[in-house]
């Protein structure tokens, strides 16, 4: 199973380490709010292939990259690449769950692209084991190949794996990561118009998750609808942001291990903040 099937996260970088959101009401329960989120982000590690991957984030580490050699399973070029060895967490963490590293960023160099059509995945979409089917590479040398650009950046790299998910047939949610990313890469790169189509398309698709009657684990269906909340207000519709934010509490399972998304919806709602911590 590739990236492209089940991108759970980046280290949870969406719910690692969100102690509290700096309010009154949550001073008191910042050791608990630390544990609880520790916890839960357990259940987004990331996996590439059939391997989890966990990068490893933390101590003194700056941001460190190591060159890497891959095949395409598309058009068999042979490429250079760029892969996270370690980072760290000390720029902060918005409240839309973008993690920042001091230094350099990582999210960029956990995908790749192939020079030569485009096709763009993890390190194990690159090996023999990688799920390429014939009209899978016909959709990528009509779509992605006439598109590729001379230089990538890294919201373009998640941008074209979303599109190999969606031939794929990977589920709503997992595209929904990489288009959250690709929003993610954007803030980096500047540009604010890509950030927010981005943003849209992730609302989009996460939704249409959650729509699903097993489209997300029922333990998660209260930080996605949290975080839907958040994405549409990022994108300025304070309306919808406020009817997702509403809906939380009706979507929480475990009100004693789930009581910070409550609060950070409320506080996302009234009061709303950029960053977490």
């Amino acid at each position: 199973m590739s990236i492209n099937h089940q991108v759970a996260g980046w280290e949870a970088v969406a719910f690692l380490r969100c102690e509290k959101i700096q309010s009154t009401q949550f001073l008191n329960k910042a050791d608990l709010l630390h544990q609880k989120l520790s916890a839960l982000a357990q259940l987004f590690p990331i996996q590439f292939g059939n391997e989890v991957t966990r990068v490893w984030i933390g101590g003194d580490a700056m941001t460190t990259l190591r060159a890497i050699e891959l095949r395409c399973p598309v058009c068999d070029n042979e490429f250079k690449s760029q892969s996270v060895v370690s980072t760290n967490a000390f720029g902060g963490k918005r409240t839309d769950f973008h993690e920042r590293a001091a230094g350099t960023q990582p999210l960029a160099y956990l995908i790749h692209m192939c020079s030569e059509c485009g096709y763009s995945g993890g390190e194990a979409d690159f090996t023999t084991a990688a799920d390429v089917s014939p009209v899978l590479k016909q959709q990528v040398f009509k779509e992605l190949a006439p598109l590729r650009p001379a230089l990538v950046c890294g919201s373009e790299k998640y941008e074209a794996a979303a599109k190999v998910a969606r031939w794929q047939g990977t589920d709503p949610r997992h595209i929904a990561d990489l288009l959250l990313r690709a929003a993610w890469c954007c803030v980096d790169e500047g540009d604010v118009e890509a950030e927010r189509y981005f943003r849209r398309h992730a609302a989009w698709m996460f939704e249409e998750a959650l729509s699903a009657y097993d489209g997300v684990p029922r333990e998660e269906r209260a930080i996605l609808t949290y975080l839907v909340g958040e994405l549409w207000r990022r994108i300025g519709d304070i309306r919808k942001a406020g009817l997702w934010f509403e809906a939380v509490p009706n979507e929480v399972t475990d009100l004693q291990n789930q009581q910070w998304v409550i609060d950070a919806a409320d506080q996302q709602r009234l009061n709303p903040r950029e960053w977490f911590g």
